[in-house]
Formats: C-alpha cells, sequence, structure tokens
C-alpha cells in the first residue's frame, strides 16, 4: 500500500427531509461532515450498526446519491457534474444483495458486458465475447454459465457476476457494500479471499463497508467506525482492535464473538445505556453520550473535534481512551 491519496473526502453530508406528522417535516443527517482519506491500493474498512449511514456514504461518494454538502476529490481532481461520467469508469461499486442487483431479463454475458457496451471498449463480437470469458474465469464462473439469467445461479455465483460486472469497467477504486452478508458463512470466504486476489491482481483499491468486525479485521488496512451519521474512530486495523478509544468502538468489539467459550467468558462485554436515538432527532452535542457511561455535561454542548491522538490514530471523544 502506497501513501498517496486516491480518494479524498471532504465534509460529506447527506441529508433527507422526511415528514413528521400531517404538517411537520423533520431532517433526517444520513451522513453528517464526514471526512476521510483512502490511499491507493488500501482496503478502508466502514464499520457500524444498521442505519449508521455507511450505503449512503458509500453512495454518496460515488454520486448515485448527489450529497447535501461536501467535496469528493479523486486523484486531486474534484468530482463534480463535468467530469462525473469519466470517473464512473474509475470507481465501480459490488451490491450488498446479489438477489436484487442484476437485471432478471439479462443473461450473464449482457450483464458483465453492459460497461463494455457503454464505453465502446471493444472492437469486435468476438473481442467482446473474449473479455467476458476472461472476467468470468477470473471470478470462478466458467464458460457453460455465459448466456444464462440470474435466477438460475445461487447467491455465492451471483455475487461473483456482480464482482465481475464491476471490473468490467477497468476501475481503480471500488466500493464493496456489505458484499458478503448476504452469503453462507463457508461463501463468504471464498468471496473475501477472491476479492483480495483481485486487489493484488488489479491494483485495486477498496471502501469496504460492513457490520461483520471480523471480516472487516481480516481484509482492512485502516477502519474508520461511523455513527449515526458521523465518524467516531478512525485508526490502522490492528491499532483499533488493540486499542479502541472511543467508547462506541469499545462497545463493538466487546461484542464480537469470540470461538474460545474459556476466553469469551473471560472478556468484559459492555452494555450501551438506553437505545440507539433517532436519526432525525439525534441528541445534542455528542450523539452517542446517551447511551455512554463516560458522558459528562460537556459532551451535551458540541460534537468532539476530530483528533488525531497517536500517528494515524483519530478520534472524536472529549474523554478518548
Amino acid at each position: 500500500m502506497s501513501r498517496e491519496i486516491l480518494l479524498d473526502v471532504r465534509h460529506l453530508k447527506k441529508y433527507y427531509t422526511v415528514k413528521q406528522g400531517a404538517f411537520r417535516k423533520g431532517r433526517l443527517k444520513a451522513v453528517d461532515d464526514v471526512s476521510f482519506q483512502i490511499y491507493r491500493g488500501e482496503t478502508f474498512g466502514l464499520v457500524g450498526e444498521s442505519g449508521c449511514g455507511k450505503t449512503t456514504l458509500g453512495r454518496c461518494i460515488l454520486r448515485l446519491l448527489e450529497p447535501t454538502a461536501g467535496e469528493i476529490y479523486f486523484e486531486g481532481t474534484k468530482i463534480d457534474d463535468s467530469n462525473i461520467r469519466e470517473y464512473r469508469r474509475k470507481m465501480q461499486i459490488v451490491f450488498q444483495d446479489p438477489y436484487a442487483s442484476l437485471d432478471p431479463r439479462k443473461t450473464v454475458s449482457d450483464i458483465i458486458g453492459e460497461a463494455f457496451d457503454i464505453y465502446k471498449t471493444f472492437g469486435s463480437k468476438a473481442e467482446r465475447r473474449k473479455r467476458i470469458l476472461e472476467l468470468m474465469e477470473l471470478v470462478g464462473l466458467n464458460e457453460t454459465f455465459y448466456n444464462r439469467y440470474p435466477h438460475e445461479f445461487s447467491g455465492g455465483q451471483r455475487q461473483r457476476i456482480g464482482i465481475a460486472r464491476a471490473l468490467a469497467a477497468g476501475p481503480e477504486f471500488i466500493v464493496c457494500d456489505e458484499p458478503v452478508s448476504a452469503l453462507d458463512v463457508s461463501i463468504q470466504a471464498q468471496v473475501i479471499n477472491m476479492l483480495e486476489r483481485l486487489q493484488r491482481e488489479k491494483h485495486l483499491t477498496y471502501l469496504f463497508i460492513a457490520h461483520d468486525l471480523a471480516v472487516v479485521r481480516h481484509i482492512s488496512d485502516r477502519i474508520g467506525v461511523l455513527y449515526l451519521g458521523r465518524l467516531v474512530e478512525l485508526a490502522d486495523s490492528d491499532e483499533l482492535y488493540r486499542r479502541p478509544l472511543h467508547p462506541y468502538t469499545q462497545m463493538l468489539l466487546s461484542a464480537v464473538p469470540i470461538a474460545d467459550p474459556d476466553e469469551s467468558e473471560k472478556r468484559h462485554r459492555i452494555k450501551p445505556k438506553g437505545s440507539i436515538p433517532s436519526a432525525i432527532n439525534p441528541p445534542s452535542g455528542c450523539p452517542f453520550r446517551t447511551r455512554c457511561s463516560l458522558a459528562a455535561p460537556k459532551c451535551a454542548e458540541a460534537f468532539p473535534k476530530f483528533r488525531e491522538i497517536s500517528p494515524g490514530h483519530f478520534v472524536a471523544c472529549f474523554y478518548a481512551g
């Protein structure tokens, strides 16, 4: 992994207007002032509870959703309406649900070859077929699947089709939006190993979104922790697991299952107070304060500054560590 910045996200926000009764509207802050950088060749993991804004953040980066505010730079160039088509080739996504993300009316060859058709990157039909078969082989699908439809495949095979489709455009950066959460555990390992192999062979950079902390630790170089649309901690993978500083990160890691029953019994499980607050009416100041054992009056006054505690380890907490 190099230290060259490939993707630079600055103060990204995504707000939705939602109805609260017949005459009142509220504002849901799905992503709220998030900034981070992803280096070329690395896997940046993004974790948090369901509904914290992970998927929304990933889709805003690709401009599948239009951000409310903020800037996104790719290779030092700001992405806007004038150049989004150019960067769509360089940035792709693997969706969470392999059953819903593939068009049931199209064959595997049509699904994978769509990027070739859009960008006109083939000289003849024979070349198009050859390149599609090469991508199929790359993700572990044989030639007999070429003219089959998505309903004829298992979940793991469909996700392989989705990965081949993402690779067809020749991207440098791929958002992996919980790519294994809908798969059996045995298939998860195969897909993760394949993603790691493809990263080495194709020199890819990943934003890996997941809620399974064991999977994220295995594949990620650095990890960001999201809570109610806010980035609360960011560190190298090993550092985050060895020395989590934010109370929310500590709570998440204490809930990760351990295979050894003796070790599991010895471990202290951190149980949060109360329930997850509403994203429409979040608490003032630090959004985690209503569930945090360290909360003090200061936490209600303002959101803590996202500061560097040690080299590469950032946290947004007044009482970190």
